[in-house]
């Protein structure tokens, strides 16, 4: 009856219900209406597969076709040079949008399978072996597998890819051209990224010795300037920022405490569930992190109050575990690392600093300065930021320089 009463109110019903979408229309709204889309929304989006219901009974195509790739086909090829009968929707974004949720929602009676090209696949093998045998995290193993599909597909397009042919020269013009585009720091991590492939062809049997050794290492002083923190006066002004009269101004200060408080990383953040707080006992316990093992936090006093008011009085009722979530539709779905990055830097904006200070992980360096500042040995901050290298830490003994000055030696020569 519901889904009825959508339909009555469209323009081209007909494209839907004599389309080859017809099937799909009322699992798609029982999906929207879960995750409380709002009712213009849901009009909208039917609006949007109606348009592509149309496409695709002109194209003669069926459900069974869809799939990424006919759907960017349809955005891409379609859209810019479409003649549908008018009035049917055409906003890309929107289209974007629409299409997204109708992927879940087909059978597997539907579902073709694909033959990837040969890079995929290749990819794929490469995927597998950084996540379970190298144990790496999942934003490492993304990196990785990005940046060996750029060098695969510049050498060998859509080909089968041949270790046998790739020689220096072909590294080099890579790297070449990656120099104005990317810092030293991000090309060795790309370095980092081939030479990781290459050790893994090489437990295939292939012999990659040579291109090994041609991989350069760029130089790059990383710590060459102190780390850019926060002052006192900063991070006053940046905590004032949020509107605690608000919801979603109520999660995006526990959020902030989290990061600045604990010295989480934002996926670490983005992955904490009801479950990993213990009350009673004052521990936070992480399950996802970069080092791939579960460890425990202590929970401090302003940060646990910041969580508690969110959940009590921000959190919308959802069945969903995730401790940070959406406050509009999809309701119930998780944050995102770049939503909680986004929060953090509109934060920066309100508070004047934003020319200064982006992203989530200066608030993680701030915290280990003042941790520093405070006399907290190294070790104990490289503990708590869970760094498996003490010397990843030892870069904040540098930014206390008052301490710094009291144990410099003077100059040889100099007045003392």
């Amino acid at each position: 009856m519901l889904t009825d009463e959508c339909l009555a109110h469209l323009a081209r019903r007909d494209w839907l219900t004599d389309g080859p979408l017809n099937e799909l229309i009322a699992s798609y709204l029982q999906a929207l209406r879960a995750r409380r889309y709002a009712g213009r929304t849901i009009g909208a989006y039917l609006r949007c597969i109606a348009h592509f219901s149309y496409w695709m009974r002109e194209e003669g195509l069926t459900a069974a076709k869809i799939d990424r790739a006919l759907i960017e086909r349809f955005l891409r090829h379609h859209l810019p040079v479409c003649t549908c009968p008018q009035p049917c929707r055409s906003v890309v974004c929107e289209m974007r949008a629409a299409l997204h949720h109708l992927l879940p929602l087909l059978p597997e009676a539907y579902r073709e399978p694909t033959t990837k090209d040969p890079i995929a696949a290749e990819l794929e093998r490469y995927g597998n072996h950084l996540r379970h045998t190298c144990g790496l995290a999942p934003p490492t193993c993304s990196y990785r597998i990005h940046h060996v599909g750029a060098f695969l597909a510049g050498r060998f397009g859509s080909g089968v890819p041949e270790i046998g042919l790739l020689t220096a020269a072909d590294i080099d013009a890579f790297l070449n051209g990656l120099a104005t585009r990317w810092k030293p720091a991000s090309r060795n991590l790309i370095c980092a990224s081939l030479r990781s492939y290459l050790r893994f062809r090489a437990m295939q049997g292939d012999d990659t010795g040579v291109l090994s050794a041609t991989l350069p290492r760029i130089a790059n002083w990383p710590r060459r300037h102190p780390p850019k923190v926060l002052s006192e006066v900063e991070l006053e002004h940046f905590l004032q920022a949020f509107d605690l009269t608000d919801p979603v101004g109520l999660r995006d200060y526990a959020i902030a405490r989290c990061l600045l408080d604990l010295g989480l990383r934002g996926d670490e953040a983005a992955y904490l569930t009801l479950e990993a707080i213990d009350w009673p006992n004052g521990i936070v316990t992480l399950h996802r992190t970069k080092s791939q093992h579960v460890q425990q936090l202590p929970l401090p006093v302003q940060t646990g109050e910041a969580l508690a008011r969110y959940l009590r009085h921000g959190r919308p009722q959802t069945a969903s575990r995730a401790l940070f979530i959406r406050h509009r539709a999809p309701f119930g779905v998780p944050l995102t690392v770049a939503a909680i990055r986004n929060a953090m830097n509109r934060a920066f904006v309100r508070c004047g600093l934003a020319d200064r200070f982006c992203n989530t992980h200066v608030l993680r360096r701030s915290m280990a300065t003042r941790l520093q500042k405070s006399g907290v040995p190294i070790k104990e901050i490289a503990d708590l930021l869970r760094h498996r290298d003490l010397n990843t830490a030892r870069v904040y003994a540098r930014v206390d320089l008052e301490r710094l000055r009291a144990v410099a030696l003077p100059w040889p020569g100099s007045e003392s």
